[in-house]
């Protein structure tokens, strides 16, 4: 499955500056919510896949050429079951990029800091007219991105190409857009389409987001763009995930409402088993939007992975930019997977974690027998802070746009 556009995208109207008006954007302080607009799960069905280009050699060892060929496995995975879109930042590496991908794959130019599209891209939105999927309006929020902390613990600091990400997206899909004026990243929540919401108290109300809001205020923002009634607030993140302080989408997702895949580990002596226990405990203790009582799967982690010497050397060093030091703990985990129509697309680490990776497998058939499970080599994406589901960015498939 791919597609192929049949008038190639003019990169001018793709690298306008999204925040100049335009007739796509709500009038100001309307909320998702109040307009019947929800965050849909990510195993509803989707349009496509969109997905950046790694290019920044502070971030990505031997100038990003083994991320690249990670990433092109990722696309290539993904479109066995949807289309993908790749942007590329610059127009040769456009033609790196077609070289690497499946020829189906539509690669743009637009212009961005990293390729984390999870967080810089658009939280899409649909409204449903109907049980049928097909009948359905979609709409997006835009989010401001600050780097995953700004100037106070941002791991870059000059991200304001990623800040037109999302509102970019949007305009190229003729989408409505909701502008919410507070930080906040895609990788830092994770709905059941039902009502409920999970997200961390350590990545949320870390102060280098949004210091003026309370827990309350945030929690009732989430309601109004994102059209849930129910947080949960996991405690913790995933141990050793400083770069994005605690990412929901390294720690727990749900698998169907109802339903949470908990990264686990059995190991009391690896400072990550307070933290699994805690989440694990906060979750038994909590019902959904629903007042289903949450089930917990259990998704053991990967054994401690750590930056190589031949890594981190080779990883350029940037005033402004986070160093990577060889030694320092991974923030590896199964739980950072995407769900393509169909299928799942689950991180595989090699050497050391051979054996996890295929218990992470066979955890995940157990748990989606419906789907097709499939593992792709992701190390080289783990090295530059993240995974699978960082670097996606599912746009639901709809009828017509609002």
């Amino acid at each position: 499955m791919g597609k192929v556009p049949s008038i190639p995208r003019d990169p001018k109207t793709v690298n306008q500056d999204p925040d100049q008006p335009h007739s796509l954007d709500a009038p100001h302080g309307a909320l998702p919510a109040k307009e019947g607009y929800r965050m849909p799960a990510e195993w509803e069905p989707h349009k496509q896949c969109w997905m950046g280009w790694p290019l920044r050699p502070d971030n990505w060892r031997n100038s990003a050429q083994p991320a690249q060929e990670a990433f092109a496995a990722v696309v290539t995975a993904i479109m066995a079951f949807e289309p993908v879109t790749i942007c590329a930042p610059t127009e040769p590496q456009m033609k790196v990029a077609r070289a690497k991908v499946p020829h189906q794959t539509e690669v743009l130019c637009m212009f961005q800091n990293d390729s984390w599209f999870r967080d810089s891209g658009p939280t899409f939105l649909v409204r449903d007219r109907s049980d049928d999927p097909s009948e359905r309006e979609i709409a997006g929020v835009d989010w401001v991105f600050n780097a995953w902390g700004g100037l106070t613990g941002g791991l870059y600091k000059d991200w304001r190409e990623d800040n037109r990400v999302a509102g970019r997206i949007l305009r190229i899909e003729m989408v409505k857009r909701f502008k919410c004026h507070a930080v906040l990243e895609g990788g830092s929540i994770h709905t059941d389409g039902a009502g409920t919401l999970l997200t961390t108290e350590e990545c949320l109300l870390n102060p280098n987001r949004n210091p003026t809001m309370t827990k309350e205020q945030i929690e009732q923002m989430l309601k109004d763009f994102l059209g849930v009634q129910k947080v949960l607030w996991l405690p913790k993140g995933l141990y050793a995930d400083e770069d994005t302080n605690g990412h929901v989408d390294n720690i727990a997702c749900f698998a169907r409402p109802g339903e949470v895949l908990l990264s686990w580990t059995d190991d009391d002596k690896d400072p990550q088993y307070e933290r699994s226990l805690e989440n694990y405990n906060y979750l038994s203790s909590q019902t959904d939007a629903k007042g289903r009582k949450i089930k917990i799967i259990k998704l053991p982690l990967p054994p401690p992975l750590f930056y190589t010497e031949e890594e981190a050397a080779g990883v350029q060093q940037v005033d402004g930019s986070t160093p990577r030091k060889a030694g320092e703990r991974l923030a590896a985990s199964y739980v950072n997977f995407y769900m393509p129509n169909g299928g799942a697309v689950i991180p595989q680490f090699g050497g050391e974690a051979a054996e996890a990776d295929a218990r992470a497998l066979e955890v995940l058939r157990e748990t989606f027998p419906e789907r097709k499970v499939v593992g792709v080599s992701t190390r080289e994406i783990l090295l530059g802070g993240g995974n699978i589901h960082c670097v996606t960015q599912q746009q639901p498939a709809v009828s017509v746009t609002a």
